[in-house]
């Protein structure tokens, strides 16, 4: 794996996915789809891993497809998964995208192409090529499975002891009592 994708896992079960190229906001070439695509195979293969987080360095999340490597002949498309290695099939775990900064173009199909996002409140999201007229052809959007494994992934949050002291004391406008449970 190049050093463009960096992997760490945390507390043994959670692998973190790092697109590193920052000094191009974190733009996926080929080398970055390969990298992705091969921490996803990782991701479902060890079974001590029960999550993924996939997120940029530096600040930025993804400003899409780098498209000085495109023009030089780099297709960042891995087969069988799309671009980044992720946008047309992403991995059996729950993969969590973490944004902070930018997360363009292809870097916001990255996003919907994990079961959750969770943004910095500074996160920038957006297709900035529909204004010149051009597609997202690599589009990702929610099937009826990401949305049941969405469901399966928050229900317990919602069905919490916590969740249900949060609503109450939000009207009765009083601080919240957490038990964390």
């Amino acid at each position: 794996m190049s050093d463009e994708v960096l992997l760490d896992t945390v507390d043994g079960s959670v692998l973190v996915i790092t697109i590193n190229r920052p000094q191009v906001r974190n733009a996926v070439n080929e080398a970055v789809a390969v990298g992705i695509a091969e921490a996803l195979v990782l991701l479902d293969a060890d079974s001590s891993l029960s999550v993924g987080i996939i997120t940029g360095a530096d600040g930025n999340f993804c400003a899409g497809m780098d498209l000085v490597a495109y023009v030089q002949g780099s297709r960042p498309i891995v087969v069988g998964r799309g671009f980044a290695g992720i946008v047309h099939k992403s991995c059996e775990k729950p993969l969590i995208a973490a944004v902070e900064g930018y997360a363009l173009a292809g870097g916001f199909e990255i996003a919907l192409a994990c079961d959750l996002v969770v943004a910095a409140r500074g996160a920038r999201f957006g297709l900035p090529e529909v204004t010149k007229a051009i597609v997202a052809t690599s589009s990702t959007w929610s099937t009826e499975e990401q949305f049941a494994r969405q469901a399966e992934i928050v229900a317990p949050v919602f069905a919490s002891a916590d969740a249900r002291e949060g609503t109450l004391a939000f009207t009765e406008k009083r601080p919240p009592k957490w038990t964390a449970s």
